[in-house]
């Protein structure tokens, strides 16, 4: 889980603050039970609020569109999922306590659907890409463009990855990296229609109830791009044979699937190098991620 602050712009949030808010914005709701949700993510503070509900409050500027996204789209999409997601009940707006929206949603109860939690990974693999063929089925009128450049241009990514590269030389061969980076700037762009993407699918936004995927959360990238974005998952959660499972459900052509690899590698390596020593979950992931892709490449280029 992550160890204290893990940004430059971050701001305090602790529970003493969510109580405040809670009895300022809410009166009735004062008396439940407050938690700190422990969590790997990185943009929003979680804190569990009674039994049914969860606080999510944006620890930096770049996160507070979130709210907006999660809050228009989420209700609307819900109800065409195969599983289920965060339905928000109501935002709340900037006091003299806290500056940006902040957001109470149902409780969706789980554990991170890391492999370890998963009985049948096979399975889990079928079920994740329904869901993501599902994503991609609904209609994208007046849909976003993703946060975080998700699913965009991988060119764009290429100062920042070549950055990220340079700065994890002592624990991995930059030269390998480095050749495979530029192996995915050579792979074509999409030209196909754009699909629905929620543009960060991993363990940490997985849940799971009883061995088998339940839900998946934090819906801060969605929007309307490319559909390799929401490929990175085959790297890092999957083993190489359950990702032969997750490619042949969704029925990726083959250029899709070295996009996705490569927005794998490019998120892989940016994470590793900037929270490898704040966040150790999210840098765990990002190794094997990194591990699983010049495996990868080492097998089929």
């Amino acid at each position: 889980m992550a160890m204290g602050k893990m940004h430059i712009d971050e701001i305090d949030i602790d529970e003493s603050l969510v109580l405040r808010l809670i009895s300022d914005q809410f009166p009735q709701f004062n008396g439940l039970p407050i938690e700190k949700v422990l969590s790997a993510g990185t943009n929003n503070a979680l804190y569990r609020l009674g039994n049914d509900m969860l606080v999510r409050m944006p620890r930096i500027p770049g996160a507070t569109a979130q709210v907006d996204r999660e809050h228009t789209w989420l209700p609307r999409i819900a109800p065409l999922l195969p599983l289920a997601i965060p339905l928000p009940i109501v935002k709340r707006i900037p006091s003299g306590s806290y500056p940006w929206h902040w957001s109470i949603y149902r409780w969706l109860e789980g554990e991170n659907a890391t492999i370890e939690n998963i009985t049948d990974p096979h399975h889990a693999a079928k079920e994740l890409s329904q869901f993501i063929a599902s994503l991609q089925q609904i209609d994208t009128t007046d849909g976003p463009s993703p946060g975080f450049g998700r699913g965009g241009s991988l060119i764009l990514r290429d100062y920042a990855t070549r950055d990220a590269i340079k700065k994890l030389s002592d624990i991995y061969d930059t030269d390998i990296l480095l050749t495979a980076w530029e192996k995915v700037l050579w792979i074509p762009e999409w030209s196909g229609r754009p699909v629905w993407i929620h543009g960060d699918i991993h363990a940490g936004n997985l849940l799971s109830q009883q061995g088998k995927l339940s839900a998946v959360i934090d819906f801060g990238s969605i929007g309307v791009v490319d559909p390799a974005g929401d490929l990175i998952v085959a790297w890092n959660l999957f083993s190489s044979t359950t990702r032969t499972t997750f490619q042949s459900a969704l029925q990726v052509d083959e250029t899709t699937w070295k996009r996705g690899r490569g927005w794998a590698l490019s998120i892989g390596l940016i994470a590793l190098s900037y929270y490898q020593n704040t966040n150790p979950m999210l840098a765990i992931t990002s190794r094997y991620t990194i591990d699983e892709i010049l495996a990868d490449f080492n097998r089929c280029g």
